[in-house]
């Protein structure tokens, strides 16, 4: 499918306060999240290298023990395996590409 319209894909609702509409490449998966102020992700890691690319809004993003202040133009690169989370400290807009494929996500 070439072409897909994100409004049109059903909500996904993973934590409090972050609500995506994810879908699938071949290679990738994208999420296009909307986040709340105050959500966060608890740390974690996955096999799969993950790229943010915040388009609104200010994350802090902590890779590695190593935390950054994130807004919008900004992207993460977050290797496969390493510890990462995220705090939301004002709502916004983020797209998340994982690859290779997040599977059951």
């Amino acid at each position: 499918m070439p072409f897909i319209d994100t409004a049109k894909l059903d909500v996904l609702n993973k934590r409090p306060g972050w609500h995506g509409r994810m879908f699938h490449s071949a290679n990738n998966t994208f999420v296009w999240w909307e986040f709340d102020a105050g959500a966060d992700i608890h740390q974690h890691n996955h096999e799969q290298e993950e790229v943010w690319q915040v388009i609104e809004g200010e994350l802090e993003v902590t890779i590695k023990g190593i935390t950054r202040l994130c807004g919008p133009g900004t992207v993460a690169i977050i290797p496969p395996n390493t510890a990462h989370s995220v705090q939301v400290v004002r709502a916004g807009h983020a797209i998340v590409v994982d690859h290779p494929l997040r599977e059951g996500f």
